[in-house]
């Protein structure tokens, strides 16, 4: 059983596709929020049809108690957590819905995931968008997103 988290987004609903695809027995979880359209979200869902090796559960990653019912529930061996706010400039007007979403809600998929002691593998693939290399983090003018290939040294560079 894998959890793939951030299920109805566009990565996430390819994740559980291709997961599918290869015979894998996948629990989606997302918190549908409207910061796009849910009933894209849903339509989304909806395309990896009924499965009876799919299941898609609503909820929210800040929400602890619903995390630690779903993995008691499902115990998945595997999680894709693809999970983020997303939104740069949504970050300056709703900075609460980033903390509640990429901090407290990956705190708590990892404290769920080792607790349960049964998950082998995680895998955390974005938190949405990574700040730095500013002076200051109250001027929208300096804030930039740092991809990981700009932490990445280029082919020729020496490793060590």
């Amino acid at each position: 059983m894998i959890l793939v988290t951030g299920s109805a987004g566009f990565i996430g609903q390819a994740v559980c596709t291709a997961l599918l695809a290869r015979g894998e027995t996948v629990v989606g979880l997302d918190n549908f929020n409207d910061y796009y359209d849910p009933q894209l979200k849903r339509d989304r869902v909806m395309r990896l049809g009924p499965s009876e090796r799919f299941s898609q559960v609503q909820a929210d990653l800040a929400d602890a108690a619903a995390l630690d019912a779903l993995l008691a529930r499902y115990r998945p061996r595997r999680i894709v957590h693809l999970a983020a706010q997303a939104g740069v400039r949504y970050s300056f007007e709703n900075p609460s819905a980033y903390v509640n979403s990429n901090l407290v809600g990956f705190v708590n998929l990892l404290e769920v995931a080792r607790q349960d002691g049964g998950v082998e593998h995680f895998v955390y693939a974005s938190s949405s968008s990574v700040y730095g290399a500013t002076r200051s983090s109250r001027s929208r003018s300096t804030m930039r997103s740092i991809s990981r290939s700009a932490c990445t040294p280029p082919p020729s560079a020496p490793t060590s």
